[in-house]
């Protein structure tokens, strides 16, 4: 199955597909608003401000997986992701991305192995998959790896189509 074949939702429910974002890289990312981690939407969003118009889009898709750190309803993630971190990429509805309920884009991008050669299980809010713009997964960062760490700029800037 093709990742552009997977419905998906907005965080406000509207239909969508990563078909959308067809001939663009794509950081897909699973975010929390009350994890220690959650400091990296700034750095998410410092990628989308940079790399936007050279082809990236990053995509937070919320999980309320791991020790309930993302409670909210879409309009409070909404509102905390804007108001605190001034997010301006795309959010998805929240989803599982582990165990008997996972997404199915999830069952998809768990199959990808990091740097380390381990695929399976999300880890921890923060993983991070890389699409091109072929819709291709071309690389996994774990949880505590920062958005603007060396090594994920350098998959990214391998991945833009401008």
């Amino acid at each position: 199955m093709s990742l552009y074949d997977i419905p998906l939702h907005t965080l406000t429910g509207d239909a969508t597909s990563l078909a959308e974002y067809r001939g663009r890289a794509v950081l897909v990312v699973n975010v929390a608003s009350k994890c220690g981690l959650t400091p990296q939407y700034a750095g998410l969003e410092r990628l989308q401000q940079q790399y936007g118009e050279r082809g990236l889009t990053v995509l937070g898709v919320p999980c309320n997986q791991f020790a309930g750190q993302e409670p909210g309803s879409a309009e409070e993630i909404q509102a905390f992701c804007s108001t605190t971190y001034g997010v301006s990429f795309p959010l998805l509805a929240k989803a599982d991305v582990n165990g008997e309920g996972r997404h199915p884009l999830y069952t998809e991008l768990v199959r990808t192995e990091d740097a380390a050669g381990e695929a399976g299980d999300i880890t921890w809010n923060f993983e991070k998959f890389l699409l091109s713009p072929a819709g291709e997964v071309v690389g996994r960062f774990r949880p505590r790896t920062e958005p603007e760490s060396a090594e994920v700029v350098a998959a990214i800037e391998a991945q833009l189509p401008n």
